[in-house]
């Protein structure tokens, strides 16, 4: 089976998702300690051979896809939320599309 990304890169991104939930003391939390000590227990080295190096590499990478994925959600939650009562032109003009008028005053246009 042929590897998702590297397994560094996989880290880094999951460090990173983590530095953006937790902030800039993430480096004492449980979830980071955990996340380092889990890849360092994966590692191919000279004296020993992970069999679950891949599962484990495919756990790792289905867990940052969540933690981009929960991420960009929240962010479009925050973006197209609606803060109270919105009428249709305002919410048109937000996702970028502009309402429909009909000529001769037949009531569509203000």
């Amino acid at each position: 089976m042929a590897s998702l990304s590297s397994p560094l890169r996989i880290c880094r991104g999951i460090l990173k998702e983590i530095r953006a939930i937790k902030g800039p003391k993430y480096k004492q939390s449980l979830t980071y300690n955990y996340v380092l000590d889990q890849f360092r227990k994966n590692q191919i080295t000279g004296e020993r051979y992970c069999r679950a190096q891949e599962e484990a590499l495919h756990a790792s990478h289905s867990y940052l896809c969540l933690l981009t994925s929960t991420r960009q959600h929240l962010a479009l939650y925050d973006m197209y939320h609606g803060k109270g009562q919105r009428d249709t032109e305002e919410m048109a003009g937000i996702v970028g599309l502009r309402l429909p008028t009909q000529p001769g005053g037949k009531g569509w246009e203000k």
